[in-house]
Parts: C-alpha cells; sequence; structure tokens
C-alpha cells in the first residue's frame, strides 16, 4: 500500500522522524524542500506538494532546506548502519570518537545523527545490546555469572547495575519464569469504549477495550482475581484519565511479565516520545537486532497494557497503521489526540 497525502501530512504535522528518507515535502511558496520533521514553522497544507525524493523535488524546481538537510538522509543512513554494525563487532564498547572518525562525522553531530535513527545515543546502544545478549544467553546458561560474562560484562555487578531500576526481570526472576499474583480488576467507560484495567499490589498488569473477566483469567491463568477493590480506586481513575489523554500517566506503576527480549521492546516503546511513530524495523534497530522486525510484532501484539505501553504508536514499514488488537479506529484516535487532537 503506497503512502497516500493525507498520511504524509499528518507525519509532518508530527514532525515524525520515521518518515524522513520516504518522501520529502515542497513548500511551492518558498521554493524550498524538507524532511517530514523538519522544525521549521508548518507551511499551509494549500501551498504544499509531496515529492519521492530530492531529486524529484529539484526537478521541480526547488531547493533542498538549510535547516533540515534533507538529502542527507541516506548518508545518516549509511553512517547509522555502518557503526551498529561496529558496535556489533566489536568486543569491547567503541567510543563515540571513534565512531564518529568511522562515519566521517563530528562526534557531537554522530551523536544527533546516532540518536535520531535508533532513539538512543551510541553509548547506550552498545550497553543495551550488551543486556540483551546477557538475558538471552541467562535462558539457556546453567549459571547466571556464566551468561553475564559471556554477554561481554567485566562483572556481574556491572550487569546489575545496568539493569537497575528498568523495566524487566532481574536475572533470578527470569530464570525461575515469574510467581503469581493476586490481581484486581474493574471495567471502566471510555470515550474509546469499554475498558478493562487490572492490577497487582505493584502496579497496573492488563488494560485492554471491549474484555472482561473472561479474557483476564486468560491472559493470568495461575493468579487471584479479585474484583474492583476500594484501596484500586485512586488507580483505576489515574489510569482512566491517563487513557482519556494518552502520552500522559508515566507515572503510572506497572507490573509486566514477559520475556527478556519482550520486556526490552516494550520498554522501547515507552521511549517513543508521544505523537511520534516507529515502524517495526526502526523499533528492531533501536533494539540492537535490525533483522527482528518480525520478532519485534510478536513482542508488540503480546503486550497486555494497551496505552500504558504504547503499542499504538507503532505503523507499518509503508506508513500505514497496521494491525492493532482492539481495532485501528481505535488506533487512529490515539495518535490523533497525541499528535494535538482534542478528546
Amino acid at each position: 500500500m503506497r503512502i497516500d497525502d493525507d498520511i504524509r501530512w499528518n507525519a509532518v504535522l508530527r514532525r515524525d522522524r520515521a518518515f524522513d528518507g520516504r518522501f520529502v515535502t515542497g513548500v511551492l511558496t518558498t521554493g524550498i524542500y524538507c524532511r517530514p520533521s523538519c522544525a521549521a514553522r508548518h507551511p499551509a497544507r494549500a501551498n504544499v506538494r509531496f515529492f519521492a525524493s530530492g531529486a524529484e523535488a529539484r526537478d521541480a524546481g526547488l531547493r533542498a532546506c538549510k535547516r533540515c538537510l534533507p538529502d542527507d538522509v541516506t548518508r545518516d543512513e549509511a553512517a547509522v548502519a555502518a557503526a551498529i554494525d561496529e558496535i556489533k563487532a566489536s568486543e569491547g564498547k567503541p567510543t563515540l570518537g571513534e565512531l564518529a572518525v568511522l562515519t566521517g562525522y563530528s562526534a557531537s553531530h554522530f551523536q544527533r545523527v546516532f540518536k535520531r535513527a535508533t532513539g538512543l545515543s551510541p553509548s547506550a546502544y552498545a550497553r543495551a545490546l550488551r543486556e540483551e545478549r546477557a538475558k538471552d544467553a541467562l535462558g539457556g546458561s546453567a549459571r547466571v555469572s556464566d551468561a553475564i560474562y559471556d554477554a561481554g560484562y567485566e562483572a556481574p555487578s556491572r550487569f546489575y547495575d545496568d539493569s537497575k531500576g528498568k523495566l524487566g526481570m532481574s536475572a533470578s526472576e527470569w530464570r525461575d519464569g515469574g510467581k503469581g499474583r493476586t490481581i484486581h480488576w474493574t471495567v471502566v467507560d471510555t470515550s474509546l469504549g469499554a475498558m478493562l484495567v487490572a492490577a497487582t499490589e505493584t502496579g497496573v498488569c492488563c488494560l485492554s477495550f471491549e474484555e472482561g473477566e473472561d479474557e483476564l483469567r486468560a491472559r493470568f491463568p495461575n493468579a487471584e482475581l479479585v474484583e474492583g477493590g476500594e484501596a484500586f480506586r485512586d488507580l483505576f481513575e489515574r489510569v482512566t484519565a491517563a487513557v482519556e489523554r494518552p502520552g500522559t500517566g508515566g507515572d503510572i506503576p506497572l507490573d509486566v511479565k514477559g520475556t527478556a527480549f519482550q520486556q526490552r521492546v516494550w520498554q522501547a516503546l515507552c521511549d517513543i516520545p508521544p505523537g511520534e511513530t516507529r515502524s517495526y524495523g526502526e523499533l528492531a534497530a533501536a533494539l540492537g537486532k535490525p533483522k527482528a522486525s518480525r520478532a519485534v510484532g510478536g513482542a508488540n501484539g503480546a503486550n497486555n497494557i494497551a496505552v500504558l505501553i504504547p503499542c499504538h504508536r507503532v505503523i507499518a514499514a509503508d506508513g500505514g497503521l497496521g494491525g492493532y488488537a482492539y481495532g485501528t479506529e481505535i488506533k487512529a484516535e490515539l495518535l490523533r489526540r497525541e499528535a494535538g487532537g482534542k478528546a
């Protein structure tokens, strides 16, 4: 499916970096073409024409924007790919200066280019890759310490320091597979439809639409389910408010279960700024697994906490909405509200 002009214009309004390189925006009144994510003031829609490439825009008599440099997108992509290959191949952790020399950029500029493409700095990307290798190894290693050393950590303490406070299980929890919980739940009426919200004493463990106790029990067959609960009233009200205004509620505690890879994907979803989107391939690259877009899609679909873990921010590679467990109408509305539309 091709990207139609409505999708392009909405991407421009969101300044969505996920669309950089897919088309350029020509402003006929100024004679300039830009990236979709250009930070310049938005032109009037009537003055805009979309082009498949910078070359096509130049053929129409337009010139490149000096602010967003739309013709540098291909070069930036090649530089980021080269840096990722170097990070993955290196036994240590390449410095920012070393990566800048490799790609021909200044260190400060390459830092911005890399973070814009992956959502992480080069050092954070290398750290995330090492964490993922360690968590993958934990599933098959007889000893936790062996898995940590095999992943490239100099000592187990470095692994625990890197993992502290993040959305994910500890090494021991990973080995044990987690434990059952008591779950309090209710169904709330919202402007998006009936919403099931459930929580443990730790935090929200399920948020879905048009579901009830049967679906919750299917998700958590070994848990004790308790309907309602006065102690959870405030939490449920905060969740409802956050759903009505997606992009808020970042302080709401969550209690999630999943494999290490699923946990990494869910954290990456939370790191996407409200109003922006990513493709499955872009999310996979940000996790240090550029060929794992299908696995990212699977982890995205396994998310039990809609909106608060914003899987609605992942779109198809062609810019279309793609699928959504609760229907594309809800997905489109969530994205509209995050982009600045009113509920």
